[in-house]
């Protein structure tokens, strides 16, 4: 059996003392700016072997968690596993992770340009959510109506790796994530280009319901409580609300990206 494996970045295996010991991937780093992405869980690390624009450093898995990989992806894996029992995945990870048995280490995917958007394109931009959750819930969303890319910012974004991938469930390798410097200038980019800029908020001046969509398109989608910026917002054609019937207006970011792409899905 190979050695315990720590990578660079994981903290000795005592931990601080008196404290739960965890070594959780690589510090925090913007979008374009890592070097390696840690992915965990069985859809993540599946999805990431199928990907061959995923170049592989490192795969660690339990012996049972090898077995279910093999059967889903092929017994002839894109990179050599190492056998490792669950604690030492336990001790890379925070201790809520769900890692179910699979860790994986490869290089980021790059990120394309916004001039590679095809001409139908329904994009995503994403003003400073900085929650990994909500990002990799989008990112499935996207995944799941056939977004084009999801567009972020490389400050004040969180990383394509860990807790964005687990909840992404995989969607980081069906969806690009295009890391650019100043979200109102790719606005202004893609309104040139011809893309309908929908910008959303629970107080917006006009129901979705009443917006003439067409293709392509883009949907500005600002963090809870601070919403749009002020120049995401007058770069956008429309600031548009969700009408929903209920007592509470104001959904939780990633539902309300999710409501926006169905709209978008059924009016195209």
């Amino acid at each position: 059996m190979a050695p315990p494996f720590r990578p660079k970045h994981a903290r000795p295996a005592g931990g601080r003392p008196g404290g739960p010991r965890r070594a959780g991937g690589p510090p925090p780093h913007r979008p374009g700016d890592i070097d390696e992405a840690v992915l965990y869980g069985v859809h993540p690390v599946v999805e990431a072997l199928r990907n061959p624009q995923r170049r592989h450093k490192r795969l660690l898995a339990t012996e049972n968690a090898l077995r279910r990989l093999q059967e889903l992806v092929g017994t002839t894996l894109p990179v050599e596993p190492e056998i490792v029992r669950p604690s030492e995945i336990d001790r890379l990870l925070t201790p809520d992770s769900v890692h179910q048995g699979l860790y994986l280490i490869c290089e980021p995917l790059p990120s394309p340009d916004l001039d590679s958007l095809p001409d139908d394109a329904v994009v995503l931009a994403l003003d400073q959510i900085t929650d990994p959750h909500n990002v990799g819930a989008i990112l499935r969303s996207a995944a799941a109506f056939g977004a084009a890319a999801v567009i972020v910012t490389i400050r004040h974004s969180p990383a394509a790796t860990g807790v964005l991938a687990k909840s992404a469930s995989g969607a980081l390798e069906h969806v690009p994530l295009i890391a650019v410097r100043n979200l109102g200038d790719a606005l202004e980019t893609l309104g040139k280009r011809g893309f309908l800029r929908i910008g959303f908020d629970s107080d917006g001046d006009v129901a979705l319901d009443d917006v003439a969509l067409r293709r392509p398109l883009v949907m500005a989608m600002g963090a809870e409580g601070k919403g749009l910026r002020q120049r995401s917002r007058e770069l956008c054609d429309h600031v548009a609300r969700l009408e929903v019937p209920g007592a509470i207006t104001s959904l939780n970011v990633s539902n309300a990206t999710a409501i926006a792409l169905y709209v978008a899905s059924r009016r195209r």
